[in-house]
């Protein structure tokens, strides 16, 4: 999952090592929060018994054991990961859970080969919007699976359409200085132009590009969080609170006041529910023959 503030890329080198550690603390919480996107996005897939599957960006391991799931008994999942921490935590949930066909790499994925025959499928929630050179990054992509693979992958629609970070956004600008939105920059709203988004796709190799619009609602924090529960969330485990590095004592505490209002007005019993909109994305890996 994308988790900078809006414009605010995060380097692959951050996921290896400061944001996969606070991926990996929080692993519950984020997982929760963005749950109603993930299984949308794996109901979408329709994954079949015996497909081979590349999980790309697959964090704690938890999409990538619901797809071995169900492509088992004679399909494989393979989740790729750029942090050691996650892959290795993903690889323990996998054996708690009893689930063989699955496996876990450490390897960025933009440069990433793979041994044995090419994939029959390539998956991500919300694991491709980091990258620093995206029309190479699914290139390299497209070279891991076979002629007519589909690839399902889901990413951030605009900053705007996300009342989670907006809104977030809005009060963090009441404080302090917000750092000038660069589009395309390598973060969670890298894709969030459909045309450029298939442009990317075209030129690496992809065609039959069907984007299609979730709208829902996700529980910041995950289920059950309190308004403030929700704001620690977000202040100590999401690099939001990077904002606030430089910030007065007097700043963060009359900051963080604001977040926990604001999340008040959207408490539930069911946690801190706030909209969201996303973009579920299905592409087909092009014939390398009628490409050459």
């Amino acid at each position: 999952m994308s988790d900078s503030p809006h414009g605010q890329s995060i380097p692959a080198e951050d996921w290896a090592g400061e944001m996969g550690e606070r991926w990996l603390k929080n692993l519950d919480r984020f997982e929760s929060m963005i749950a109603p996107i993930g299984k949308a996005l794996i109901t979408r897939a329709a994954f079949r018994a015996g497909e081979r599957v590349v999980d790309i960006g697959c964090g704690g391991g938890a999409t990538t054991i619901e797809i071995a799931r169900r492509v088992a008994p004679s399909g494989e999942a393979l989740g790729l990961d750029i942090s050691p921490s996650l892959v290795t935590a993903a690889t323990r949930r996998a054996q708690a859970a009893g689930v063989g066909n699955v496996r876990f790499r450490c390897a960025d994925a933009a440069v990433a080969a793979l041994d044995g025959p090419p994939f029959d499928r390539l998956f991500s929630r919300f694991g491709v919007m980091f990258f620093e050179d995206a029309a190479s990054a699914f290139a390299n992509l497209r070279r891991l699976v076979q002629d007519g693979a589909a690839a399902d992958f889901s990413v951030w629609a605009p900053a705007r359409e996300n009342a989670w970070i907006a809104e977030l956004m809005q009060v963090a600008a009441r404080y302090v200085e917000l750092p000038t939105p660069v589009p395309r920059a390598p973060g969670p709203f890298a894709l969030d132009d459909p045309d450029y988004l298939r442009d990317v796709l075209a030129r690496a190799g992809f065609g039959a590009v069907r984007i299609d619009t979730w709208r829902g609602e996700q529980l910041v924090g995950g289920a059950g969080a309190s308004a403030e529960e929700a704001t620690d969330f977000i202040l100590e485990a999401m690099s939001f609170g990077r904002l606030l590095a430089d910030a007065r004592p007097q700043t963060k505490d009359a900051l963080k006041a604001d977040v926990v209002a604001l999340f008040s007005r959207h408490e539930t019993a069911e946690g801190v529910p706030m909209p969201a909109t996303a973009f579920l994305v299905r592409a087909v890996a092009a014939s390398r023959s009628a490409a050459a």
